[in-house]
């Protein structure tokens, strides 16, 4: 308590005890209430004469209801017979405005008339919102005072703004808007309000384009604010300030026509519809924020009479005679009256002062039964154990810090052409919810949003980066205003904001938005397609032609051009075997020549059983080279995703390059001799041997596989199949036309030709 035996204190005691105290009533245990019933300070300095002094005039509505919230709530504690029996609560109401004046009414409210004794001391005070001494307060919202190593005797009903600073920063997320600016009024609600919720966005993301004070007696900074408001290109406007700061703020800025911005209002003002005015209607309309719950008071309504002088205020009459007003006569219908006190439809604040009363009235009923301890001494150790629910359903307890439950609705102002409003609830943010399910909006309620827009208003710095792009965040801007680049070749981003791009698998390959990975498309030589079927044709045809001398030659075999083309050596099924036999052939038309010269036999060691071994052991050497590349190394199938990236290409792995590579050249061997052979035989007579077709073929043959070799290393995917079809189509069909057409053109079109005599060189030559 406060020692008034200091020579000033006891001079000020002298002049205002007992001075703020506007309602009381005795009872055995007191409790007190501080409230701001007054609003305009009036100073008599008494000509400095005597001690100066202040007073207040001008009733304040709003703080006159919590005054009478408060004396309502004892009566209905008083009637109830399970709580406190057989003690009566009594209550004294102080009333007080400014700073000064509120904290000499809460030092009186404090330290009460000790000659009185100790049972006529105040056990505990419900406090103003501003005042700072109290014990409960219903409307101290700061979350300063939460730090109980300088509160310790301080509690509250209403919730931290830190809940509300949490709520506020939910919302701005669950609607998306990560770019805002804000507004606020000066002094510790406003400055650490906004401090606070610039520190938890950021955490969620979202950023302040800027940050502004307002002040009713600065021009520059008002004039600062609209050129922001103006310029800004964020679209969502936090206005975090006190009733009375706002109140001024609109009434200079609605000359401004500021339109096309979502309004986003603090619990201090964001319920009061007072601000709602047609002037304000392109300002408002839309606004929304978070609230005290509403709440119902059984009685609370029907309580609120009407005392002398605040009907006289109400009706502006008097029931004394006067020469400025008119005669009260008691019959007035208060029905007719529209402000603070007579609204009695909703009860949001008044719900604190409801369950602060009740909370005391417990905390002493804890006290009278020494419940909470063995030795209980004061209100305050038991206020902060005290878990109870009220009549009308709230339920009340403190955490650690001397928090209750933080619980609001979610308003929307909805505003009419005359200028008044319709404040409805949209939503709730209750704390009592796991995290995450916290922020509810209700179904099915329509939600109008500022600037007149049918949709959720967008906000935000730089719109999200799409799938298929990556988030880089600009160091030289806030972090919502990054940059978006394109993912790199052969990566994906499948989310929106994504940081990273990811790789697709190897078999994958990215889509044009680069969102997505498919399934790289496999590309091989195909029957369905151009080049596949004229190779497939082309092959047919030689598959034909083949049959058809083979038939031609089966038909004629009796003939000499066919019994000479040595039919042991004719047909093979594999190169190999053809060169061998083509180089059987060849060997065997040296030999026949040589076999005419005078003394030689050389023929008897190479006949038909010669020939069909000399083919067989050529045969055998190129299926022994097989057989040992099939058994260590062999080809196999494999998807070659190196060469393209954005497709594979299916081919047949060498498996072992050097069995692939010995058999081309044993190939090309038997190739190559066939070609010496059948060129030392080129000047043979004309009329008998074939040498010439044979090294002609040769040619064509050898040109074809020199020229696959680079061709076939350098092809990608299906080309290098095409490029081996060519050269097999090609060079067997070199052997075809060159070695078995010419004969089956005499055949068929000279038979005459085809004659021992003939090819034996008998037939004189031509003459002219």
């Amino acid at each position: 308590s406060t020692d008034i035996s200091d020579p000033l204190i006891n001079h000020i005691f002298t002049h205002f005890w007992m001075r703020f105290m506007e309602f009381s009533k005795e009872g055995d245990l007191m409790i007190g209430g501080v409230f701001s019933m007054t609003s305009t300070r009036k100073l008599v300095d008494n000509n400095y004469q005597k001690f100066p002094y202040s007073y207040c005039i001008k009733w304040n509505d709003r703080e006159l209801r919590f005054a009478r919230t408060m004396i309502f709530t004892v009566g209905e504690i008083n009637r109830d017979a399970t709580l406190l029996p057989g003690v009566s609560l009594g209550y004294r109401v102080y009333n007080g405005c400014g700073s000064e004046n509120l904290i000499l009414a809460a030092v009186e409210a404090v330290n009460g008339e000790d000659s009185r004794g100790c049972s006529d001391k105040i056990q505990a005070v419900i406090g103003h919102s501003s005042s700072g001494v109290s014990t409960v307060s219903h409307l101290s919202t700061c979350a300063c005072l939460s730090d109980k190593r300088q509160y310790p005797t301080f509690f509250r009903t209403v919730p931290s703004d830190r809940f509300q600073i949490a709520g506020l920063v939910q919302l701005m997320k669950y609607f998306d808007w990560r770019w805002l600016g804000i507004i606020y009024s000066p002094g510790l609600y406003s400055e650490e309000g906004t401090t606070d919720f610039v520190k938890y966005a950021k955490k969620e993301g979202i950023c302040v384009e800027y940050r502004l004070p307002y002040s009713k007696t600065s021009k520059k900074k008002f004039i600062a604010i609209t050129a922001m408001l103006r310029e800004s290109s964020s679209k969502v406007i936090l206005m975090f300030m006190s009733f009375s700061d706002a109140k001024s703020f609109l009434a200079k800025i609605e000359a401004y026509n500021i339109t096309g911005k979502q309004w986003v209002g603090s619990e201090s003002w964001i319920t009061q519809a007072d601000l709602a005015s047609v002037d304000t209607k392109h300002i408002l309309h839309g606004a929304i924020g978070f609230a005290l719950p509403q709440a119902s008071i059984p009685g609370l309504g029907d309580f609120f009479d009407i005392i002398k002088a605040f009907w006289e205020k109400f009706f502006d009459c008097s029931f004394s005679p006067s020469n400025t007003s008119t005669m009260c006569t008691g019959t007035e219908d208060l029905r007719t009256v529209s402000n603070d006190y007579t609204d009695v439809a909703f009860f949001r604040e008044e719900n604190n002062v409801y369950k602060a009363v009740y909370l005391v009235a417990y905390a002493l009923h804890a006290l009278l039964k020494c419940e909470n301890g063995s030795n209980p001494t004061t209100v305050l150790e038991h206020i902060k154990y005290v878990n109870f629910t009220t009549v009308n359903g709230a339920n009340v307890f403190f955490d650690e810090n001397g928090d209750s439950i933080a619980q609001y609705d979610l308003v929307n102002w909805q505003m009419k052409d005359d200028g008044s409003v319709d404040i409805v609830n949209i939503g709730q943010y209750d704390t009592s919810f796991p995290e995450g399910e916290r922020f509810k909006l209700k179904k099915d309620t329509k939600i109008v949003w500022g600037g007149n827009s049918n949709e959720v208003p967008r906000s935000v710095c730089r719109e999200p980066c799409p799938p298929g792009t990556r988030k880089a965040i600009n160091k030289n801007k806030p972090v919502c205003c990054f940059d978006c680049f394109e993912c790199p070749e052969g990566t994906i981003s499948n989310q929106t904001n994504s940081p990273h791009c990811l790789i697709c698998p190897p078999e994958f390959w990215p889509n044009k938005k680069r969102d997505r990975c498919l399934l790289k498309p496999t590309e091989y030589l195909s029957y369905k397609e151009i080049m596949g079927a004229l190779l497939t044709g082309f092959g047919l045809i030689g598959v034909f032609l083949s049959l058809l001398i083979s038939i031609i030659f089966l038909t004629h075999k009796e003939t000499p051009i066919v019994r000479a083309n040595n039919s042991e050596l004719t047909f093979g099924i594999t190169f190999v075997l053809c060169i061998s036999c083509v180089l059987g052939k060849t060997i065997v038309v040296l030999m026949a020549f040589r076999a005419t010269l005078p003394g030689s036999n050389v023929m008897k060691w190479f006949g038909p059983a010669q020939q069909r071994l000399s083919v067989l052991t050529f045969t055998l050497i190129q299926v022994g080279i097989c057989i040992l590349w099939l058994t260590i190394n062999p080809p196999f199938p494999r998807m070659n995703m190196k060469y393209y990236k954005e497709k594979i290409i299916l081919e047949c792995a060498f498996g072992s390059a050097v069995g692939f590579w010995a058999v081309l050249g044993y190939i090309g061997l038997l190739a190559v001799l066939c070609f010496i052979l059948a060129f030392l035989a080129r000047k043979l007579p004309d009329s008998f041997n074939e040498a010439k077709l044979i090294t002609f073929s040769m040619l064509i043959f050898c040109a074809v596989w020199i020229a696959f070799i680079p061709a076939y290393v350098s092809s990608p995917g299906k080309f290098t199949v095409a490029v081996e079809i060519f050269a097999i189509l090609a060079s067997s069909f070199g052997l075809l036309v060159c070695i078995f057409v010419p004969k089956c053109y005499i055949i068929i079109f000279r038979p005459q030709q085809n004659s021992k005599k003939h090819l034996m060189g008998k037939i004189p030559p031509r003459t002219l």
